[in-house]
């Protein structure tokens, strides 16, 4: 087994000084949010909405919120997730590489045999059985999973007592409640994508409102335990339940009645909050216009010490729909600061219920911005995502920009040292936990951040960094204002030793986990890599 660390000494002593054996932690994990769409990282270009990359100010995030936890806690200026969706949460919630969770890419992913015989996609549960709501359970912590989920196999398996998701997968299209989902329909042999609200067939791909009239359902809720149900599930949440249902305000009420009852039993929490705010999404509000947008959310302003929240008041029936003014334009910088509201409302709940200097809050995405990096392994546009952490009854060495390499995978052993869980020495982790880091005179993390997008590789050190499509880069200079333009190194008899150096170091480290066309499944099923795609 693997020893606790010594230097995590100090943050229990912190913990203890404030009441309590263990901190709660939440982590909130947005989705498809580039570093570079977050003020405090200083790029002077972002996304507008639609998708092209600018420096138009009205398009910029306002988040005073998290400004104000980076500085005060820390923030890490190069954190890598995956290049996509799935493969990063599934980097998160396993702290593995996918050279052990066969989740290469979202439409590439390690199938194994299950017990009746079927060769189907290999659940992170069967592939990585200890994972950060195992970690929280072994823990003796309550587990709260909000949000997205995009999840293999059973949603139960994964560790976390409860949950509520905004669905949790695709295939969940039987909700009673709301008829905003897009259906699968053959009309005179033709296979058509129907909008339910209007029956009309759209151009995009099938999905459900996450955000407006949207489809939740829980996981072991207190009325339903041991089943996934529908919501809402009482008179009143019925009553009330409609357009102006808010997708992500209704995550954030659960999770804060699970912290409640937690709290009320004297229990330490463990929220991993999986939003889905920055993925693009199906306007219903606007189903031809703009069908495939970041819908907009209810408006929220800061008036320097608090947020106000404007009550959401939309009519209409059938794709026409009138918001009267009560949403915002659809844009990544709107669901950027939904995001600060949602932040500054966990803050405020821990202050209200005594706990803000006993939690840690770490806040990061999943991979780059749809239209700029989602998906793409050049050079980090789709690996480099934001990373705060923000902790202020605890004994953190660190504060502000923090100038380290971090890689997502080093969520979960982190976690394991601060809730005291020991990871068995022949259970393979590849992510390193930054604990000694955060609470000690220690200057660096990590030498080297690793991502992968099925057979690519990317990798980067202190001075070069290589990208998916076989490209070296000089990252030992200045960040470039824009956070991506470093120089391509294309003679390395030009370069400094150090450089040639790291290079050779970072070729052997990338070695081991080159197993996309020799391993891509579970072992014992013959591989099934899917064929190399043009960039």
């Amino acid at each position: 087994m693997r020893p606790l660390n010594l230097l995590l000494l100090p943050l229990l002593l912190a913990c203890s000084l404030y009441g309590l054996d263990k901190p709660n932690i939440i982590v909130y994990f947005t989705d498809d949010i580039s570093a570079r769409e977050f003020p405090i990282y200083g790029s002077n270009v972002w996304i507008d909405p639609v998708k092209n990359d600018t420096s138009d100010p009205a398009y910029r995030a306002h988040t005073p919120v998290m400004d104000r936890l980076a500085r005060e806690g820390c923030w890490v200026k190069t954190a890598w997730a995956a290049t996509v969706c799935s493969p990063s949460r599934a980097m998160m919630m396993t702290g593995r590489y996918a050279h052990m969770h066969k989740w290469w890419h979202n439409n590439d992913k390690g199938e194994f045999i299950d017990d009746t015989g079927r060769q189907i996609v290999w659940p992170l549960y069967e592939s990585s059985p200890l994972q950060i709501g195992h970690i929280g359970q072994q823990a003796g912590y309550g587990t709260y999973w909000a949000g997205k989920t995009q999840m293999a196999g059973d949603l139960m398996r994964y560790g976390f007592d409860e949950g509520c998701f905004t669905p949790g997968n695709l295939s969940d299209t039987d909700n009673p409640y709301t008829d905003f989902k897009l259906v699968n329909k053959k009309e005179k042999g033709k296979k058509l994508l129907i909008n339910l609200d209007t029956g009309d067939a759209v151009d995009t791909y099938q999905q459900h409102g996450w955000y407006w009239y949207p489809h939740v359902r829980l996981m072991n809720d207190p009325a339903a335990p041991g089943e996934m149900s529908w919501w809402p599930n009482s008179p009143e949440s019925k009553a009330s339940f409609g357009l102006n249902t808010y997708g992500p305000d209704v995550e954030l009420d659960h999770v804060f009645d699970f912290m409640e009852r937690q709290h009320a039993e004297e229990k330490p929490f463990f929220v991993y909050h999986s939003t889905h705010l920055g993925h693009a999404a199906f306007d219903w509000f606007s189903p031809e216009e703009n069908a495939q947008c970041w819908v907009g959310t209810p408006i929220v302003k800061w008036d320097g010490e608090k947020y106000i929240r404007t009550e959401p008041n939309v009519t209409g029936d059938n794709g026409v729909y009138d918001t009267h003014g009560t949403v915002t334009e659809p844009g990544m910088h709107t669901q950027i600061n939904y995001v600060d509201y949602q932040i500054w409302c966990y803050i405020e709940k821990l202050k209200a219920m005594g706990l803000d200097r006993n939690t840690i809050l770490i806040i990061t995405s999943d991979n780059g911005t749809s239209g700029y990096g989602k998906a793409s392994s050049e050079l980090q546009k789709g690996t480099h995502v934001p990373f705060i952490v923000y902790a202020p009854g605890f004994n953190l060495t660190k504060q502000g920009e923090q100038d380290i390499l971090l890689n997502l995978s080093d969520v979960l052993p982190t976690l394991a040292e601060i809730m005291n869980v020991e990871i068995p020495e022949d259970y393979e982790i590849n992510g390193e936990s930054f604990l000694s880091w955060l609470t000690t005179d220690q200057t660096e993390h990590r030498d080297w951040v690793y991502a992968y997008k099925r057979e690519e590789q990317l990798i980067r050190g202190k001075y070069v960094m290589k990208d998916g499509w076989n490209r070296w880069w000089d990252v030992s200079g200045p960040e470039p204002e824009d956070l991506i333009s470093y120089k391509q190194i294309k003679d390395w008899s030009q370069t400094l030793e150090v450089h040639r150096e790291e290079r050779e170091k970072l070729e052997r480290i990338m070695k081991p986990f080159d197993l996309h066309d020799t391993a891509r499944d579970a072992p014992g099923v013959p591989t099934t890599a899917s064929p190399k795609k043009k960039k």
